[in-house]
């Protein structure tokens, strides 16, 4: 059903939202939806850092004592 829609559907949607929220509300939508794809990927930043630094500690399978014996 949607593989049919085609550019002039997508634009008939397009008017009608607008028409509907008007341009005040979709602006500030699409500013708080910027916003979100900020925070996910500051977090899936944040977690790939979090993992490779318990990777790292993982690694280190070295006793303390022969650590500081070298």
């Amino acid at each position: 059903m949607l593989n049919n829609i085609g550019l002039p559907g997508l634009i008939l949607i397009a008017i009608v939202v607008l028409v509907l929220f008007g341009r005040g509300k979709i602006s500030s939508l699409m500013g708080e939806v910027g916003k979100g794809i900020t925070a996910f990927k500051r977090g899936v930043d944040d977690g790939k850092k979090e993992l490779d630094t318990q990777d790292a500690e993982l690694r280190d399978v070295t006793p303390a004592e022969e650590k500081d014996k070298a």
